[in-house]
């Protein structure tokens, strides 16, 4: 996998059996930095929206209600659009 995985509008059974509450949860306001992923991380987006780019990839449009998965090695770009919350796990 070296591309990032989205799952839009999981339903509440999903998110149940994956324990996403859980997770511990991250936010930031609206923003821009670069990021390198050590690990795989999957995260559920709470609220807010971003762009994510990979180095030399298109921009990925993410939002409230996404499941998305990241690849371990990634570099990228996120553009916060409105403040962000999610939780996260670190495989």
């Amino acid at each position: 996998m070296d591309h990032i995985i989205i799952e839009h509008r999981l339903s509440p059974a999903k998110l149940d059996v994956l324990y996403v509450e859980d997770w511990p949860t991250w936010s930031k306001e609206v923003s821009e930095f670069d990021w390198v992923y050590d690990k795989t991380e999957t995260c559920y987006i709470v609220e807010g929206r971003a762009i994510v780019t990979p180095e030399n990839g298109e921009p990925v449009p993410i939002e409230s209600g996404d499941m998305v998965t990241f690849p371990k090695g990634m570099k990228c770009r996120w553009e916060i659009i409105e403040d962000l919350e999610k939780h996260y796990n670190i495989e």
